[in-house]
């Protein structure tokens, strides 16, 4: 019988004893979060990563598995972030007609209060989802919902005046 205070470690065989144990689980995890497609080549990613590490050193297997996979799908985010940026800065030819909506648009964003603005902007024009959205800006699915209900909001007040 055990002490109440031991921990359970379960030994690690090197990186193909890592991914027998928990890739399954790690891919559970993720997929909570993204797709299943998605989240299995991140667990691929994942595994790649830490493959030059020393498994033998890692105390808590799924902390650092998940950790580094978090990691991972952050900077994901960021980047697809980022060239999204890219694209809309490329020249695009707007026809003359569509320039007094534009503008109007372009005012209703501009004067919403920043945090709100940012949620719109990220899901409104860079089709990014509210999971990705709570990664980035690293704050909870619920505030990201909060935020855009008010962007919301803001939108129909200004469209009303």
């Amino acid at each position: 019988m055990r002490e109440a205070g031991e921990i359970e470690q379960e030994p690690t065989e090197g990186l193909e004893g890592l991914y027998r144990r928990y890739a399954h689980w790690l891919g559970e995890r993720l997929g909570r979060r993204i797709d299943a497609a998605d989240a299995a080549d991140l667990v691929q990613e994942t595994y790649l990563r830490i493959a030059p590490t020393d498994t033998g050193d890692i105390r808590h297997p799924k902390a650092f598995l998940l950790r580094v996979a978090m990691n991972l799908l952050r900077d994901r985010v960021r980047r697809d972030a980022k060239r999204r940026r890219a694209q809309d800065h490329a020249p695009h030819d707007a026809s003359s007609a569509d320039q007094p909506e534009a503008v109007f648009l372009k005012q209703i964003i501009a004067s919403m209060p920043p945090l709100y603005r940012d949620v719109f902007v990220l899901s409104r024009f860079r089709g990014m989802t509210y999971n990705q959205i709570a990664i980035l800006r690293d704050v909870s699915v619920k505030t990201v919902e909060w935020r855009m209900a008010r962007a919301l909001e803001h939108c129909a007040r200004r469209l009303d005046e």
